[in-house]
């Protein structure tokens, strides 16, 4: 097998872990990686491969929160146990707009919308909307600073903004989740742990299709690659939301909206000017 092959795997992984989680945008990454290092594989496998590398971000996640994720752990008490059954149905709640629509439109949304323009578009739109809404919050005390305090009205509506990014690329899962949070009070912390734990269902059932529509049959060579995106991105996911934990307890999300911002100008200005 060509090692380069496995370098851009590694590349890809390395892209996956890092945007997956910091609210940037994993498809506007990609689509600008892609240009440079495309896989020498089918479309249908790329396709696949790049929604299934998510599954080694998703393990990075459950490893990190294990104690906070897993309902049936000896060292919970009757109320925490109850506490984590009540999290994962208000998680079910969010994922139900986003569930709903993938299963039925998810292929004829992406033919729509899986373009450089609408990831361009929706990379600024949201970029300005973090800063519109962290300046907007700036020295208003949060009104929910656990998880527990997340009501069932709230958990559908960050659903709904889940949905946005399930059909528009560019948005950022993470991205809209947070926003949706942050205007409905949620603190920054409490808003970035929802969207690692809503996250779990929405990526593996995301996995899940693409796997189920590609297949369970691969090449050597494909196995190695789909393999070696996950193992990657399952360790930088695990720096990648360390430090977003660690950041946004002393600052605010306004750099991201910057950073969103110049994005979507340089993918607008790569493919109009450039290519």
């Amino acid at each position: 097998m060509d090692i380069f092959e496995i370098f851009k795997a590694i590349i890809l992984g390395i892209v996956e872990g890092l945007t997956e989680w910091l609210p940037i945008s994993s498809t506007g990454h990609m689509i600008l990686v892609d240009e440079y290092l495309k896989l020498n594989v089918s479309d249908a496998f790329k396709e696949m491969y790049l929604v299934v590398i998510q599954l080694g971000a998703i393990l990075a996640v459950v490893v990190l929160y294990w104690n906070k994720l897993w309902p049936f752990s000896m060292k919970k008490s009757v109320q925490e146990k109850k506490d984590t059954w009540i999290m994962w149905l208000k998680i079910f709640v969010s994922c139900i707009p986003a569930a709903v629509v993938g299963i039925l439109w998810d292929d004829k949304f992406n033919t729509l919308f899986y373009n450089y323009k609408t990831v361009a578009v929706m990379l600024i739109l949201f970029g300005i909307l973090f800063i519109i809404i962290e300046n907007y919050n700036k020295g208003k005390e949060p009104k929910v600073n656990e998880i527990s305090g997340i009501s069932y009205t709230t958990a559908l509506m960050i659903g709904l903004f889940q949905l946005i990014a399930a059909v528009f690329p560019g948005t950022s899962r993470s991205g809209a989740t947070i926003v949706c949070a942050l205007l409905l009070g949620v603190s920054r912390t409490v808003a970035a742990e929802y969207t690692f734990f809503l996250a779990v269902p929405a990526m593996v059932g995301a996995s899940l299709m693409k796997l189920y529509d590609f297949g369970f049959v691969y090449t050597k060579s494909e196995l190695v690659l789909l393999l070696t995106g996950m193992a990657v991105a399952f360790i930088v996911s695990i720096i990648a939301i360390k430090f977003l934990v660690g950041y946004i307890k002393q600052h605010d999300f306004k750099v991201f909206g910057w950073y969103r911002i110049v994005l979507g100008c340089a993918v607008l200005g790569y493919f109009l000017l450039i290519k």
